[in-house]
């Protein structure tokens, strides 16, 4: 009776990314209180992996083999909803879209210009240019802005605090979803990023 050799099976396992997400409004003023233990484990039930916080108001970094940004921003957004009862804007970045921000900061090489003072506001999408023509950067000097693709740079001289040019502004005016994060927390989310890696 003749052999028979089998073939040896072999798997293919989907490439897993790394991604940022921005979550707009919660922890702030009492409203919208989540704990990042119970965050970190809502993505764990989305299947996400890897998955690490950073500091309170909403950012998360995780690994998942969903290659569309636009389920993972609806899975995350219904997710919170389901499991904490209030609706959360959603903004999710890949590393090179994180790097790319950091990177092209027009203010960063400005030697006079102080780091801790710069913000960045990323957006959802592209906004109308005939909408941005009506924001005339001279009004809210000293405090300036320069829009790149989603990303609005912020320097605020004066502090975050004290300036019109927040994220909340910016969505009103626009009318897009936008959330802003420090220069900080926006290079402290890469490295944590690319750790994962």
């Amino acid at each position: 009776m003749p052999l028979r050799y089998g073939l040896l099976s072999t798997f293919i396992y989907p490439a897993m990314t790394i991604y940022i997400s921005l979550l707009r409004g919660i922890n702030i003023g009492g409203h919208k209180k989540i704990k990042m233990d119970a965050l970190r484990q809502m993505y764990s039930d989305l299947g996400f992996s890897k998955v690490q916080s950073y500091i309170q108001s909403g950012n998360v970094i995780f690994q998942s083999d969903e290659t569309d940004i636009s389920i993972l921003e609806k899975s995350i957004a219904g997710k919170i909803s389901e499991t904490f009862g209030f609706e959360v804007p959603v903004m999710v970045l890949t590393i090179e879209e994180l790097s790319l921000a950091l990177k092209n900061n027009p203010f960063i090489t400005d030697p006079e210009k102080d780091p801790a003072r710069m913000h960045l506001t990323f957006l959802s999408h592209i906004p109308n240019k005939s909408v941005l023509d009506e924001i005339p950067p001279a009004y809210y000097a000293p405090d300036e802005f320069i829009l790149d693709g989603k990303i609005i740079y912020n320097y605020c001289p004066n502090g975050y605090g004290n300036t019109k040019l927040t994220g909340n502004f910016f969505e009103n005016k626009l009318k897009v979803i936008a959330s802003s994060r420090n220069l900080k927390t926006s290079t402290e989310l890469l490295k944590i990023a690319e750790k994962i890696l």
